[in-house]
């Protein structure tokens, strides 16, 4: 498949129909597909309490100056294939020769709420914990779990210079490891083993990311954040390892070897689509990743409204299959592309 730059006029994205008032409401609830549960949330009780002040943050420094790498899992408590991959090199003892290491279990309560037969309802306490990163929110009078947590967490965010946000997908689809605009994130990206594809973006109109938090849009320092794979299976925890030994093997004296691809295709995003209606339905079940050859295909309708990629060769980045009205139901990347859309 090629993925190159392409001349033609971009096509719109969305082409409205008139919509009455009940297509604007959310449907009736629907329930989920029921998903095989292959792995089962690891043991942190060793690392909860911590070993730097701050609960669930293991920290330690080698004997050289160096960056300070940061690895973060669960953002969202359902997500935990990286926890077992930080769980397995704490009880390795693997410790920096040079720099700062932090391995970071960032929403452990989320996680103690996960139960295999509702294996959703973990990914948070009381809001999603990767769009809490705005710094006027940090700073606010708001309060919630998720945004408290964060505050503890931000001495170790503001001082990284390589920060690894370890996520999983709950629907299927090619592995990618996202990064922000910023050179740098860019190219950290394009060494993290793992995956085949990464992608720059710019993150969601909901709330801001981890990873777009202003240390890394910026300046040296760098964040990248990886989708290993499907939740709950052993071979996202396997991508999720290949990755992190990719970007503390340095520091370590750990060789990564060449286990795990390096990414082959370099893509933008250029457009992120909103539910902007409780009626967002793809037009088939389509897996992140997913390539459409021309321009100007419908691959979903939101209400009336149609939704259609703008160009040849247009690659679907995770695609919601469910998304809520307000949410990002989609994002359309190619390579090479030229500044991001308005959000559609």
């Amino acid at each position: 498949m090629t993925y190159g730059r392409d001349n033609a006029p971009r096509l719109p994205v969305r082409v409205a129909r008139p919509t009455t008032f009940l297509e604007r409401l959310p449907p009736p609830p629907s329930s989920l597909p029921r998903w095989k549960v292959s792995i089962t949330p690891p043991d942190l009780s060793p690392w909860l309490a911590g070993n730097c002040g701050i609960p669930g943050v293991m920290h330690y420094e080698g004997r050289r100056p160096g960056p300070h790498v940061v690895c973060v899992s669960l953002i969202h408590g359902n997500e935990f294939a990286g926890a077992i991959v930080l769980d397995r090199l704490l009880r390795r003892r693997i410790r920096p020769r040079a720099g700062r290491l932090s391995l970071v279990f960032a929403n452990p309560e989320a996680m103690q709420l996960f139960d295999p037969c509702d294996p959703v309802r973990a990914r948070c306490v009381d809001e999603d914990m990767n769009r809490v990163w705005l710094p006027a929110m940090l700073d606010s009078r708001q309060t919630s779990h998720e945004l408290d947590r964060a505050r503890m967490l931000l001495p170790v965010i503001v001082t990284a210079d390589r920060l690894l946000d370890l996520h999983s997908m709950l629907w299927p689809g090619e592995p990618l490891v996202l990064s922000g605009l910023s050179p740098t994130g860019r190219a950290m990206a394009r060494r993290i083993r793992g995956v085949d594809v990464c992608v720059a973006d710019r993150g969601h109109r909901s709330g801001c990311r981890l990873i777009d938090h202003p240390r890394f849009s910026g300046g040296n320092a760098a964040a990248c954040l990886l989708e290993a794979g499907q939740h709950w299976r052993e071979d996202t925890v396997t991508r999720a390892m290949h990755a992190v030994l990719s970007l503390i093997g340095p520091c370590c004296g750990i060789s990564a070897g060449t286990e795990g691809t390096i990414p082959r295709y370099d893509m933008v995003v250029t457009d992120v689509v909103t539910a902007r209606t409780g009626l967002f339905q793809f037009v088939m079940p389509f897996h992140s990743g997913h390539v459409v050859d021309s321009a100007g295909t419908v691959v979903a309708h939101d209400g009336s409204d149609e939704i259609r990629t703008p160009y040849d060769r247009c690659m679907l980045v995770m695609p919601n299959l469910r998304p809520a009205r307000g949410h990002t139901a989609v994002r359309f990347a190619r390579a090479d592309a030229g500044p991001p859309a308005p959000d559609q």
